[in-house]
């Protein structure tokens, strides 16, 4: 990875950005890589802006935002704020540079196989923020992501830190753990987040720098599962989409979720199938079995919709 910026004092006083050219070992795709991170269009912490993504973000030395485009097989980052040079440390993890598909073998179903031939520069990003992953994961606990994606957008706002930099709208990094601590209870109301899923973003909140050190140092999807399962208010679903988002792992399946299992049965078998249905379709790729779902997304197969979608379901005025 090469840097070509200011020293980084000089860039922090000045307010100047820093910049990197990373060169993946091989293709990536930004949007199908990083840009599935983005929780709705109106996500405050990131923004698809023509061929550039930006993201804002905290880091141990403070806010940055960090802007990324690919050319030519490179991707270009640029950083700003306090926190740049950290946030430039994150671009390899975020175009996959730690997603290993050693292992991985499509041909076990031709939809699978013509996936991964279309897609070759599909990756699973890491972001290594664990507690930003649990509490968006929190968030979508049990509504539609409508209702969840406004929860995360009115929250970070009010909230976050606003980003530095010239973004191309008003954009925010996530609360800290104590940021989320601090949320009144009224202002969870108004959000539209349900009391058992602010109480859980708060008792977390209040672990969260142990429960990244040992999901951090768990050895296996199991491990991960037993260390953010212990935890009141987090079961499986919870545990698998802040695998998938903060730790990029390649195994994590979301048993719980309302499509995905019907969705997977359809694109494998042309019929739904349940959690069970989908674990067992998936066997042949374990290991990679986020994987195969990436690329089953990617495929653009679609059970066709015949039922009326999920209502939301306003409790604010309980």
């Amino acid at each position: 990875m090469t840097v070509t910026a200011a020293p980084e004092s000089d860039a922090a006083a000045s307010g100047a950005p820093l910049e990197t050219v990373y060169r993946p070992a091989r293709a990536v795709d930004l949007r199908s890589t990083v840009g599935v991170l983005r929780r709705g269009p109106g996500d405050p912490t990131m923004v698809h802006d023509g061929p550039v993504i930006w993201r804002a973000l905290r880091t141990a030395t403070g806010t940055a935002t960090l802007a990324l485009r690919s050319s030519s097989g490179e991707i270009r980052a640029t950083a700003w704020g306090p926190g740049a040079a950290a946030a430039l440390d994150t671009v390899p993890a975020l175009c996959g540079a730690h997603d290993d598909d050693s292992g991985f073998d499509a041909s076990h179903h031709p939809l699978v196989a013509e996936a991964a031939r279309r897609h070759p520069s599909l990756r699973l990003a890491r972001t290594d923020q664990v507690f930003d992953a649990l509490a968006c994961a929190i968030l979508e606990q049990k509504v539609t992501g409508l209702q969840a994606f406004r929860a995360w957008r009115v929250l970070v706002t009010r909230f976050g830190e606003p980003a530095p930099g010239p973004t191309p709208r008003p954009m925010h990094a996530a609360p800290s753990a104590e940021g989320w601590r601090r949320i009144p209870s009224w202002t969870w109301h108004s959000a539209g987040v349900q009391p058992p899923q602010s109480k859980t973003i708060v008792r977390v909140a209040e672990r969260g720098d142990s429960i990244r050190r040992a999901l951090i140092a768990a050895a296996t999807g199991a491990d991960r599962d037993r260390v953010l399962t212990s935890l009141p208010g987090i079961g499986l679903w919870t545990s698998a989409e802040t695998r998938i988002r903060a730790l990029g792992d390649p195994d994590a399946v979301s048993v719980g979720d309302y499509h995905l299992a019907h969705e997977i049965g359809y694109a494998l078998t042309g019929s739904r199938t349940d959690d069970d249905g989908m674990l067992e379709l998936l066997a042949p790729w374990a290991g990679h079995r986020q994987r195969v779902i990436r690329l089953i997304s990617a495929s653009g197969v679609r059970e066709p919709r015949r039922g009326p979608r999920l209502s939301p379901e306003d409790h604010r005025g309980r």
